[in-house]
């Protein structure tokens, strides 16, 4: 059985008559009783009696109604899919992000893809550092990320979506807490806080190279985990810590001063990546999305 022949079929079972049956076919008379024909030679069953002035359907005809039904749905349903998968209404997406700020921007574009595009599903990936997440782009792993990264590997493409600076969080009774800057400098001999070193970490490699240039190496008591870890430890007065400006403008921590740092390298990007030459119509979808969530980059504040 073909579409056409349950089509024809289902519109003559309502319609008992080839001619009515025939016009909501936009075809003529002949073309369906062939299909009827055949079908019946398929099936190797009577499906209509019909004579000269009446039309009905048999016993076998009446047993195809429903499974003929379930086939045509079966047959648009796959029809409706193929199509929403043409324009990126349907697909699988896994989203790669680092650090805190990245949590709020991942919310958004979920948000905004769920509520106009229920048929895409999106994974997503979180991770300690930066340079796994682009890694994955470029192998092919994660399909878009959001990080701070030195370099972006060939086959990679990014967009600006936000620019960061570098902000010192202290707890609310530390001395520098009331001031509206402070220097790398004033900073020697206090307690850090820090992520484990990793090669690519933007606020970790800032944090030693403007300490250095200030004659100093950070004194690092202790390494945590991830950004939340590293902000309540903070909170509990166990030391201060150096973080990007989103963090402050996005969140708030009890008992947690964030004070603009001084950085003479100035601010860098908070990039969207994804796979140069992705063919994916979903992949297309979201992008174009994420250009309505992130218009412009937003300076630090």
């Amino acid at each position: 059985m073909d579409a056409k022949q349950i089509r024809a079929f289902l519109v003559l079972a309502e319609e008992l008559h080839f001619g009515r049956a025939a016009e909501r076919l936009h075809m003529t008379q002949p073309p369906v009783s062939r299909l009827i024909r055949n079908l019946e030679k398929a099936l190797s069953a009577q499906l209509f009696e019909r004579n000269t002035r009446s039309v009905r359907l048999t016993t076998a005809g009446e047993a195809l109604v429903q499974p003929a039904s379930d086939i045509l749905m079966s047959h648009q349903l796959a029809e409706a899919a193929v199509k929403a998968a043409g324009k990126g209404e349907v697909g699988h997406l896994r989203l790669a992000f680092t650090g805190i700020a990245a949590h709020t921007l991942v919310g958004r574009l979920s948000k905004l893809v769920g509520n106009t595009h229920p048929g895409i599903q999106l994974s997503l990936q979180s991770a300690s550092f930066a340079l796994p997440s682009i890694e994955g782009v470029a192998d092919g792993s994660s399909d878009i990320a959001f990080g701070h990264w030195p370099f972006i590997p060939q086959t990679v493409q990014t967009r600006m979506i936000a620019e960061e600076a570098l902000v010192v969080a202290v707890h609310n009774g530390h001395p520098l807490a009331g001031r509206d800057s402070v220097s790398m400098a004033e900073l020697e001999g206090v307690d850090f806080i820090t992520l484990p070193s990793n090669p690519g970490s933007t606020t970790i490699e800032r944090l030693y190279s403007l300490s250095q240039a200030a004659g100093f190496n950070p004194n690092v008591v202790q390494v945590a985990p991830d950004s939340w870890t590293i902000l309540s430890l903070v909170g509990a007065e166990f030391g201060c810590s150096v973080t990007v400006s989103s963090v402050p403008n996005n969140f708030t921590f009890p008992n947690v001063t964030f004070i603009p740092l001084d950085d003479e390298q100035g601010p860098f990007p908070l990039l969207m990546s994804w796979r140069k030459h992705d063919d994916s119509p979903a992949l297309r979808e979201v992008l174009r999305l994420a250009e309505q969530v992130f218009p412009h980059p937003a300076p630090p504040e």
